[in-house]
Order: C-alpha cells, then structure tokens, then sequence
C-alpha cells in the first residue's frame, strides 16, 4: 500500500525546483536527497530528491529528473507516494489520512457525519467532518475532542465542546421564511 506524503504546488526559480504541501508529521525524515517518490499521475515519476530545503514555513524540493522551471510546471498538483512498508509500524499513537477517511464520526452513540479528509497543521491536524446535511465541519483532532478512534468498528468518537459544530453554519440559516420553501 501506499501514503501520500506531499502534493507538488507551483515551480521555484529557474532551476526546476518546486514547493510542496507536506503531508507527513516527520518531513526531515522523508524528503532526504536520494529517496525515491512514486507519483501520481504514473507519467510524472517516479522522482527522485536531489535537495530539499525550507523557505521560510514552505518545504522546497529538486528532483533529479527535473532540471527547467519549465519541466517543474509540469508536475503542479502531482502527489507523492512512499510505499507504507517502509514505515515504522511501532507508532501507535498516530494514523494516517487513509485510515481515518471514511469512519463514521459519532458523538455518543449519535452518528454526526463521515470523516473526509485530514488537513495537516503547523500547531495540530483537523478532521474534516462531513455532516448528513453535507455541511463541512473542521474538528482539532486532539485527545480531548477526539478520545477514541476505532479503526476496526469504523467509527471515531467525539467530545465536542458546545458550539463546535454551529461554528460553520451559516448563522442566516433558518431565520430567513425563503431559506426553508
């Protein structure tokens, strides 16, 4: 099986380089000169680092079968894969994007929406929880608001506090006779 670590963004100078989005928790062990990427789209890759650096918070990579500015427009919204059994299977305290999209978000026995995505952050990653009425809800995915994952039972357990899912609903809904024709 496979992780995505890292979708290409634009180019970076003139010499082929790019900008990424990191998604992985530990980008100074993965992004090393010398490791090899598979890529999606297939025709992209596979890619292999031949530097990596930071420019102020955006991780900047060259790849050594990229060389022009030009040939790096090309892999714009290319994502990178590693192969997950080059991973450390003793991290029992993290899980991955696609472990967690999917489940079933419940509070209580409630079932509140679906898990969508993972979004990585600087300070703490947030759950993305979609709700039955298709609203979006982003949930700090820390032990306190998320105590259980059961990725057996397909379910995560949530302790939200008050308010956190009226935070991105339109706070108009409701109120206008029109909204509810």
């Amino acid at each position: 099986m496979q992780l995505q670590v890292a979708r290409i963004g634009k180019p970076h100078g003139i010499r082929g380089e790019v900008t990424v989005q990191v998604l992985t928790d530990a980008p100074e062990d993965r992004f090393v000169p010398g490791t090899e990427f598979v890529v999606e789209p297939a025709s992209a890759g596979p890619l292999t680092v031949s530097s990596a650096r930071w420019n102020k918070d955006i991780l900047l990579l060259g790849f050594e079968e990229i060389t022009t500015r030009n040939e790096a427009e090309t892999l714009r919204g290319a994502k990178l894969f590693i192969d997950t059994e080059e991973l450390d299977e003793d991290d029992d305290d993290g899980w991955y994007e696609h472990e967690l999209v999917g489940l079933e978000a419940r509070v209580g026995s409630q079932v509140v929406g679906k898990v969508a995505a993972l979004n990585t952050m600087p300070v703490q990653d947030l759950l993305v929880v979609t709700t039955p009425g298709g609203e979006e809800i982003l949930i700090p995915f820390v032990e306190q608001i998320v105590p259980e994952v059961n990725i057996e039972e397909g379910f995560i357990l949530l302790t939200p506090p008050d308010g956190l899912f009226e935070l991105n609903v339109d706070q108009d809904a409701g109120t206008d006779p029109e909204s509810n024709a």
